[in-house]
């Protein structure tokens, strides 16, 4: 099933990269992959702090952080 996931997640991936050619002409592409990073940023940690994942940082090994 993580297979479909991948996919899925490369396919939009793709798509909001071509969205956002798309839809922004006139501004420089660093600074709209920074806008569109931060707000990603923001929606992952309110979805961190809502579901009360945020307990288990305490919990990542060492050598899980090296690799995140």
């Amino acid at each position: 099933m993580w297979i479909v996931y991948a996919l899925l997640a490369a396919v939009f991936a793709a798509l909001t990269s071509v969205l956002a050619k798309i839809g922004i002409e006139n501004a420089n592409s660093n600074l709209a992959t920074a806008i569109r990073t931060a707000v990603v940023l923001v929606l992952a940690w309110g979805i961190v702090w809502m579901t009360g994942a945020h307990h288990g940082i305490k919990a990542i090994s060492t050598k899980s952080w090296w690799f995140l």
